[in-house]
């Protein structure tokens, strides 16, 4: 099953609560507090898995929480924190705050990461209150409680070519003759109801993804067919080719009402380079001329044919020298960037907790 949007309730882990304990040894004439602090809640982490390609694991259990801190103990000793939850997700996978639809962050590259719940910190043990002159202090702190919140997760494929039809365009056919992919390919409308992906494998080490989504229909904006829902893959796509059938009685139209159709999902999308495939060129009868179609916007014109081959390597070399000479970083949201994506840092943790000690020694 393929599921591209989901809505998950995430929590951080609760913090120990400090301990209230007092030493006594021998050797130490009046011991004192010995009371650890508490351990800090685990937090809720994405983190992107390019061995996903949807988000089902998480259609069947939408609630997750971290594990909690332990409490401190005496002799000073500090209690265990919790272990992070790490929820794994597929590349291109976006992340929203699902009440205030605040933008979180996206994951696009292997083993990035998103904090989405932190835990919350662990209370302080009366050892940490001792003063010169309040020696023996019997105040500590309980866990702070971690963050709790919804996320919404929409998932938008990643890939190097995306390709665009009508239904029985020979979008589905085509992907299965040049990778191993294995799309359902029928003689009817909407065979293709979920996008699909392939590796399409070339000469000389070379390789390229190409994603297939359902066809589009005109008026898909106002919700016809299958609508716009599947438009979000190919947003992230490098380059676009738009598949329009020989056989069509009206390619040229049919070529202007696709272009139509992506200008009202998305400006952006539409000024995404683009070449137009003519399919089905076996269909054609052989002493009838091929039809004329007018695609100045577009890198290129290619005939094709998926069942004998015609044009197909041509396509392909035209396809890789293109993409080649496009720069690799995707589109992102302004808000983002992959570094937002990589939370979880070390670094930024230490300097919070050093923040943290600071405010206790100014209160002591």
């Amino acid at each position: 099953m393929f599921v591209d949007q989901v809505v998950i309730e995430v929590e951080g882990g609760v913090g120990g609560s400090g301990s209230e304990a007092f030493r006594r040894e021998s050797g130490v004439p009046r011991g004192g507090p010995a009371g650890g602090d508490g351990g800090h809640g685990g937090s809720v982490i994405l983190e992107a898995d390019p061995q996903l390609s949807t988000l089902t694991d998480f259609r069947y259990q939408a609630r997750y929480r971290a594990e909690r801190g332990q409490h401190g103990q005496g002799s000073n000793r500090t209690g265990r924190s919790g272990d992070d939850r790490v929820l794994r997700v597929p590349p291109g996978t976006q992340v929203r705050d699902a009440d205030s639809g605040d933008f979180l962050g996206e994951l696009l590259e292997e083993g990035a990461r998103l904090v989405v719940a932190k835990g919350g910190r662990g209370g302080r043990g009366n050892v940490r209150f001792a003063t010169a002159t309040h020696q023996a202090p019997r105040r500590w702190e309980p866990g702070e409680e971690g963050e709790s919140r919804k996320v919404e997760l929409t998932l938008k494929l990643m890939a190097d070519v995306g390709l665009v039809g009508e239904p029985n365009a020979g979008k589905s056919t085509l992907l299965s003759v040049v990778s191993a992919a294995r799309p359902r390919v029928a003689d009817y409308p909407f065979t293709t109801l979920v996008p699909n992906l392939g590796v399409v494998e070339m000469s000389g080490y070379r390789s390229f993804v190409m994603a297939d989504i359902p066809g589009l229909v005109e008026g898909a904006h106002e919700g016809r067919g299958l609508g716009h829902r599947f438009l979000q893959h190919i947003e992230r796509t490098r380059t676009l080719a738009i598949l329009v059938p020989l056989d069509d009685p009206d390619p040229q139209e049919t070529y202007h009402r696709l272009r139509t159709e992506l200008a009202e999902y998305s400006t952006e999308l539409a000024r995404r380079p683009h070449c137009l495939v003519l399919t089905k060129a076996d269909l054609l009868p052989p002493e009838e001329p091929p039809p004329e179609v007018e695609a100045p916007e577009a890198w290129g014109v290619h005939r094709l044919s998926s069942v004998t081959g015609e044009g197909k390597a041509e396509l392909l070399e035209r396809l890789w020298a293109h993409i080649s000479q496009l720069p690799r970083e995707v589109p992102e949201p302004a808000a983002t960037s992959s570094q937002s994506a990589s939370t979880g840092t070390e670094g930024e943790t230490d300097s919070e907790e050093a923040a943290w000690w600071d405010e206790v020694d100014q209160e002591l």
